[in-house]
C-alpha cells in the first residue's frame, strides 16, 4: 500500500472523524502557542518530549493538524482486530507483532515507512509520564534503517507553548544525536530535568565508547 492512511480524513469513519473533530476541538481550546513549521520532508519520526500529562495527546493532534502533518502511531498488533480494525487505521495507527519468534518491530516499522510516500511517526521517548528523562532508543533504530529523519517536538505545559524543530538525520553515533536533541529541547526549555538527563546520558555514553 502506498500513500499515507489519512487521518480520519475523506473515506474514514464516523467515530474516527468526530473523535479527530473533538481533539482538535480541545486543543484550539486549551490555546497553545506553537513554534516551527513542518519539517519539509514526507517521511520522518517525530519525538515527541516530555511526557508529562495526558494533554500531550492532544496538543500533538492539534499541532500536527495546524501544520498540515497527519501523524501516525504504534500499537499492538492485538489493538487492531475487529470491531477497532478501521478505527485505529483511521486515527493513523500501524500495527505491531512482537510475539512471533524472531519478529523484529525495528525491521516492520521500516518496512512500513518503505511502502508508504508519506509517513509522519510519532514516538514519546520516554515511554511514561513518570520518567526520569532516560529515552528508549528504538526511534533512532527504526530512523535509520528506514533512512529517515528524527524531528524533536515539544510542549511547555506551564508556558503553553510547543512545536517542532528540524529534521536531525541519524549519524549512525547514537551517543552524538541523542546530543543533538538533547541540545535542542534545552533550548526550548532551559534547565528541565529530564533534558538535562538525557544530555547526560549522551555523554556517559560517548565516554563509554
Amino acid at each position: 500500500m502506498t500513500g499515507q492512511r489519512s487521518l480520519a480524513g475523506s473515506g474514514a469513519s464516523l467515530l474516527s472523524r468526530i473523535v479527530r473533530r473533538i481533539l482538535v476541538a480541545l486543543y484550539r481550546w486549551k490555546g497553545w502557542r506553537i513554534e516551527g513549521g513542518h519539517p519539509g520532508v514526507p517521511k520522518f519520526i517525530i519525538t515527541g518530549a516530555p511526557h508529562t500529562s495526558n494533554w500531550d495527546f492532544v496538543f500533538f493532534i492539534g499541532t500536527t493538524h495546524q501544520l498540515g502533518i497527519r501523524p501516525s502511531f504504534m500499537g499492538k498488533h492485538t489493538l487492531f482486530k475487529w470491531p477497532m480494525t478501521r478505527f485505529m487505521h483511521d486515527m493513523g495507527g500501524i500495527g505491531v507483532d512482537r510475539s512471533r519468534r524472531g519478529s523484529n518491530y525495528v525491521d516492520q516499522v521500516a518496512r512500513e515507512f518503505a511502502c508508504r510516500d508519506e509517513l509522519a511517526l510519532v514516538v514519546a521517548p520516554e515511554g511514561s509520564r513518570t520518567s526520569d528523562g532516560t529515552w528508549r532508543t528504538g526511534f533512532w533504530h527504526i530512523a535509520r534503517a528506514a533512512g529517515v529523519p528524527i524531528v524533536p517536538a515539544w510542549v511547555d505545559h506551564a508556558t503553553m507553548k510547543g512545536g517542532l524543530g528540524a529534521p536531525i538525520w541519524p549519524s549512525g553515533d547514537l551517543a552524538a544525536d541523542l546530543a543533538k536533541l538533547a541540545d535542542f529541547y534545552l533550548s526550548r526549555m532551559p534547565g528541565c530535568p529530564r533534558f538535562l538527563r538525557l544530555a547526560e546520558e549522551a555523554q556517559r555514553m560517548k565516554s563509554d565508547d
